[in-house]
């Protein structure tokens, strides 16, 4: 069996459509097609229909997916092994949304320099998304929220950086007392749905807060705007820089400076691309200095009103 047609037909459920698919390959939608027709040829049953203007796998593609995906894996690890001079191979990483513009460049620029025939592939999505990923083997190491559940043994987790969570609210926003704002003012709330939101859900409780909800938003940047708007307060994580620009706000620390998010990297330990998660880590660590700390000078000055 050719490992093309398995590359492709995975390409295709990933992406619903041909087209996508061969974008991302580098092959026309006829030539995904072809591979797609001769694979199904060879197993015996079809594999992908349309729906409307999408393309899904079929019952029995669904079943071999996986194991697809495993056995793609582990002929990129043996190209990997097999090279001469350094590692190489394609790293499928996955990552949220404050770090694709912060922390994840910082450590790309000296990555590649280092592992120019490593191939990195960026997956975005919530660190609620992110890790059923890693656990199906759809991403191979996350930079993501740390879960508010006990991570199963079969995994690798490092933290990177701490942030401590702080009451975001507006310049105009009198008063320094955090928990009195949260709950007398309107609240921008974190969507529970990510692993942040959960924390601040939980932390709000414990201190018996009942906010005046105005909205729930997965995004941390669109509800800082929000909340330079005047739209309300929020609870939020003081993330690593760049923020949005303009914004004119109070940064107001809790009494518990202890509640912070911290954000690292997970991996199954049993991956195949494990010598390239490593060596990821290690720059990772490197760039991050093993400081775990929240916040910057950078940051601080850019938004103002903090008390």
């Amino acid at each position: 069996m050719d490992t093309r047609f398995l590359e492709s037909l995975v390409a295709v459920a990933d992406c619903g459509s041909m087209a996508e698919a061969a974008r991302r390959l580098n092959l026309t939608s006829a030539g995904v097609a072809q591979r797609i027709r001769a694979l199904e040829s060879e197993i015996g049953t079809r594999l992908v229909f349309r729906n409307g203007r999408a393309v899904q796998p079929t019952e029995a593609a669904a079943a071999i997916l996986a194991r697809a995906r495993q056995l793609l894996g582990g002929v990129r690890e043996l190209k990997s092994i097999a090279a001469s001079g350094g590692l190489s191979g394609e790293l499928r990483l996955g990552v949220i949304q404050t770090n694709v513009s912060g922390l994840l460049p910082e450590i790309l620029i000296p990555f590649a320099a280092a592992h120019p025939q490593i191939e990195i592939r960026i997956i975005r999505d919530n660190s609620a998304g992110l890790y059923p990923k890693v656990m199906n083997g759809e991403v191979d190491v996350a930079i993501t929220s740390e879960p508010p559940f006990a991570i199963p043994k079969t995994c690798e987790w490092r933290v990177l950086r701490e942030e401590p969570f702080v009451v975001l609210a507006p310049a105009s926003v009198t008063g320094r007392d955090p928990h009195a704002i949260l709950a007398r003012e309107p609240f921008i709330r974190l969507d529970r749905k990510v692993f942040a939101g959960q924390l601040i859900d939980a932390y709000l409780r414990k201190a018996r807060i009942r906010p005046k909800e105005r909205f729930e938003l997965d995004g941390l940047e669109l509800i800082a705007v929000m909340v330079d708007r005047g739209l309300g307060v929020s609870l939020l994580p003081d993330w690593a820089p760049p923020w949005p620009e303009g914004l004119s706000l109070r940064k107001i620390p809790l009494p518990d400076r202890s509640f912070r998010r911290r954000t690292g990297l997970l991996w199954m330990r049993a991956s195949l691309r494990v010598r390239l998660i490593h060596a990821f880590l290690e720059q990772a660590q490197r760039v991050s200095g093993q400081k775990l700390k929240g916040g910057s000078t950078r940051n601080r000055k850019m938004v103002a009103g903090a008390p």
